[in-house]
């Protein structure tokens, strides 16, 4: 019998209103979720907070809309500030003047459009998705509140103090090079990326350089980043082997002048893949390069990197916030890179805010990181030595995995550093359904929780990819599985995780 209870289609995880995941039990229930299917859609509460709009900002949008005569017939977005309700209204009108409207009552700040206009709709709900624009679930609580729509806020606990000040006392224990100006907190991690590579493009595009390298597959919004942002599309320029520096050194050789920077995760996401960041930081530096590592994967508690990159980005909702429930990131820039002074000026400019409360709560989880770390690091071994010796799995990828041993090795600050995150493959052809749905994990988005999690990551990440032909040519010449499994390994007992995975494998 499993340790873990069965979690039902649309439970938040964890029991929170402000819970970052939530269960999708089986295959079925994956596939409508990414088709929209009311029969799965009717039973989702909430998600993933830049994937799912949240119900308290649905509840206050409607309650909005419902108050203010002039939004008759308007969908209202809500979002975090008053420039993003800008950077939205711009994105929104490129094509269709006048599509959109900045709204701005109070302390609230959104976008409008036309409610019949369902693709201006998709276009917003894709631009806040990418670059973290919607309202915090508990900045939304507040209003409602306020409002008297709800009687009384999530009762958790919070930092008493300066939340902020609380936050980068940890970090600067990471980065211990850094000062309180390198470390710029953000409302989520991909909100960093942006910021930095914004940063980046405008400190680069005035010599000329405008093309934009991504080493490695990256998280889904990463890549979107660099595919819509960049000044066209020939200046996103994709190379796939993150150990191969003489295809590398090859596209500098083409372009090395025109670049403005290289991104890449450090391991990548979801193969966890460690390039040599010495022989990538040298070949970045050698030709003007600016080269922005993210850590998220493995952590940056677990990790010393920022001697080799000019900016570090990351999400804190990932271990740091390890109960689950906030939404955040930070951007870290070595103070000894080339235009730190001003890309430390043009990413604070840039950067969301983090809601009060948002930082209050980080504040009070932050401090048990390194805990929870220290009890992942051990359990994430012993469930890939299980993995890796079941006759049912073919592949198993993670941080130490024996291609990237030698380079995770260099940059962990502890021999047993690793980070929960592990994917592996079944052998059997069509093997997934039948594991996944025995299963009796939690099963949702995210990672770096308390909560162990396991999802069929390239079906949440990149569904049009796995259900196309050309979609799933293009996942097999990066070498992608699209049957791969991504699990997340929390701090429970690793016997009960591992006698989970074996009742489901047979």
């Amino acid at each position: 019998m499993s340790a873990f209870a069965h979690l039902p289609l649309g439970q938040t995880i964890p029991a929170s209103p402000h819970a970052v995941s939530c269960s999708l039990p089986t295959m079925r229930d994956v596939r409508g979720y990414e088709e929209k299917d009311p029969a799965v859609t009717r039973h989702l509460t909430s998600g993933y907070p830049r994937f799912v709009v949240h119900p308290f900002a649905r509840q206050l949008a409607a309650h909005t809309v419902a108050t203010e005569p002039a939004l008759a017939d308007r969908t209202l977005w809500l979002v975090t500030s008053a420039p993003m309700a800008e950077q939205l209204a711009t994105h929104l009108n490129v094509k269709k003047s006048g599509s959109a409207e900045i709204f701005i009552r109070d302390a609230l700040h959104g976008v409008t459009h036309l409610a019949a206009d369902a693709a201006t709709g998709a276009r917003a709900k894709v631009f806040l998705q990418n670059i973290g624009g919607f309202i915090s679930s508990r900045e939304a609580e507040d209003h409602l509140l306020r409002a008297g729509l709800i009687a009384t806020l999530h009762p958790e606990e919070n930092f008493a103090g300066d939340a902020a000040a609380e936050i980068r006392r940890h970090l600067h224990r990471a980065l211990p090079a850094t000062s309180e100006a390198d470390l710029l907190i953000a409302n989520s991690g991909m909100n960093a990326v942006k910021a930095a590579f914004s940063a980046v493009s405008q400190v680069q595009a005035p010599r000329g350089r405008t093309v934009w390298v991504q080493l490695g597959w990256l998280y889904l919004d990463t890549i979107e980043i660099l595919k819509k942002f960049t000044a066209t599309p020939a200046d996103y320029v994709y190379a796939r082997d993150v150990f191969d520096l003489e295809a590398l050194e090859r596209i500098f050789a083409r372009h090395g002048h025109r670049i403005a920077g290289l991104v890449t995760e450090v391991p990548t996401n979801p193969l966890f893949q460690t390039p040599d960041l010495r022989a990538l930081s040298d070949l970045c530096r050698s030709h003007g390069v600016h080269l922005i590592l993210d850590p998220t994967t493995a952590s940056v508690f677990n990790l010393d990197v920022l001697s080799y990159a000019d900016v570090i980005t990351s999400s804190l909702t990932k271990y740091a916030a390890s109960e689950g429930d906030v939404m955040a990131g930070f951007v870290a820039v070595n103070p000894a890179g080339p235009d730190a002074v001003e890309l430390r000026r043009l990413i604070a400019a840039t950067l969301e805010p983090v809601y009060s409360r948002d930082l209050s709560r980080l504040a009070a989880e932050i401090g048990q990181v390194d805990e929870v770390l220290k009890t992942i690091n051990a359990s994430t071994a012993k469930v890939v030595s299980f993995l890796e010796s079941h006759p049912a799995v073919k592949d198993v990828f993670w941080a130490r995995h024996a291609r990237s041993e030698k380079n995770f090795s260099r940059i962990a600050h502890r021999p047993d550093a690793t980070g929960g995150m592990i994917t592996f493959t079944l052998k059997k052809l069509g093997a997934l359904e039948n594991f996944y749905d025995r299963l009796r994990l939690p099963k949702g988005p995210s990672f770096g929780m308390k909560t162990t999690l396991i999802c069929p990551f390239m079906y949440l990440a990149h569904y049009d990819l796995v259900t196309t032909p050309a979609g799933l040519a293009e996942l097999a010449a990066s070498k992608l599985d699209p049957d791969l499994l991504r699990l997340c390994v929390g701090c429970e007992d690793p016997d009960d995780i591992i006698a989970t995975l074996a009742e489901a494998l047979g």
